[in-house]
């Protein structure tokens, strides 16, 4: 396995005050999340320990085994060509900013699920068989661009807008598109409640790292054929995982950023508590991570130079623990960048934005900005 080189942004005097605060409101998170899906996870309990082990193990055959993951296009189908429609949303312009159109997009998701005993139940949300995104563009059709991918019940404009830093991203010459992930936001419909992608069915993770790998691959390729040289994407938190995933299994994609990204699905489930513990919980886990290797990021190498990948992890990160954006830099053999700061307070996080700016310019992606005289 290749080794990352870390930086670390992290403040030392910081970090005791930092670390028990931030650390709180990442806990309360994750109790929140945990009382979301209890009904799911309830179902799930009533199996015995073997019935989990032999669930898991059909579900890892369901998906070709350990075959389908060497040919990564099997399942990863090419998407076909968008045309999205655009409605104005608003123009954006400021002294000392750059002047940007902002659109909403829509366009038909054509997904249909690998497996067909599951195409009933992940096609009943009509909402999601449309995809969505916002988008921040320049006046010159010929920028580079960067997709955001949003964290775990994220996709909501008015926060994502708050999340990423957008107009920064467009002075240093990016047009940004921040996507939405299946059936999260608008792509949930009026139901209440956790959306149900992830799910406590492998099954319907699978698919919907699916659908959100065929809907991200659209939109860069139309910004692509739109004049952008260049199309990255970077991604929080789950954003992060399928950030990771992508840069995988697309040629479409020229550079990547995963912030506290979740690594594998297996350890997740571990960290909370769901496996129980023990020599059952290491043979449940690894069976886990077998059910969901089809969509891992860790299951296939970096499609892409390791120069333009760049991880970023919270110091106190209490939801993806530090160890999950480290498998992902060592996995890619790319330079780790360490904020202090937690989950949901991140700290330090303009750094690693300037982090993703030092690598495109030192990768020829965007303009470097000129030096200023003191």
């Amino acid at each position: 396995m290749a080794s990352c080189h870390t930086v670390d942004m992290a403040m030392a005097p910081w970090r005791r005050v930092i670390g028990t605060a931030v650390g709180a409101v990442d806990r309360a998170v994750v109790v929140a999340m945990q009382m979301r899906g209890a009904r799911d996870r309830a179902r799930a309990d009533i199996m015995t320990h073997d019935e989990r082990l032999e669930v898991l193990a059909a579900i890892h055959r369901d998906y070709g085994g350990d075959s389908i993951v060497a040919d990564a296009a099997s399942y990863f189908v090419p998407p076909p060509a968008i045309e999205p429609t655009l409605r104005s949303v608003r123009r954006e312009s400021a002294p000392k900013s750059v002047a940007l159109e902002v659109y909403d997009a829509h366009w038909p998701s054509p997904f249909e699920p690998y497996l067909a005993d599951v195409a009933t139940k992940y096609l009943s949300r009509i909402e999601n068989r449309t995809a969505r995104a916002r988008l921040f563009l320049g006046d010159a059709p010929n920028r580079p661009a960067v997709i955001a991918v949003h964290g775990y019940m994220g996709g909501h404009w008015i926060l994502e807008e708050a999340q990423w830093p957008t107009a920064w991203l467009a002075r240093r010459g990016l047009d940004v598109a921040l996507s939405v992930l299946p059936f999260h936001a608008l792509r949930g419909g009026p139901r209440r409640g956790a959306p149900p992608f992830p799910s406590a069915d492998p099954r319907l993770t699978n698919e919907g790292f699916r659908q959100a790998v065929a809907d991200i691959t659209s939109l860069a390729r139309w910004l692509r054929a739109r004049g952008a040289p260049h199309v990255g994407v970077m991604g929080m938190s789950l954003g992060g995982y399928t950030t990771s995933l992508l840069a995988t299994v697309s040629r479409d994609i020229d550079f990547v950023m995963p912030m506290i990204p979740l690594a594998l699905i297996a350890d997740f489930a571990r960290e909370q508590g769901r496996l129980g513990v023990g020599a059952q919980a290491d043979m449940q886990h690894a069976a886990l991570e077998r059910a969901n290797w089809v969509v891992s990021p860790l299951a296939r190498p970096l499609a892409l130079p390791p120069s333009r990948a760049l991880v970023v992890a919270a110091e106190h990160d209490r939801i993806t623990p530090t160890a999950h954006a480290r498998r992902i830099a060592n996995h890619f053999g790319c330079e780790l960048v360490m904020i202090p700061g937690g989950h949901l307070v991140q700290l330090g996080r303009a750094e690693a934005f300037r982090g993703l700016a030092a690598m495109l310019e030192r990768e020829g992606i965007i303009e470097p900005r000129p030096h200023r005289r003191r």
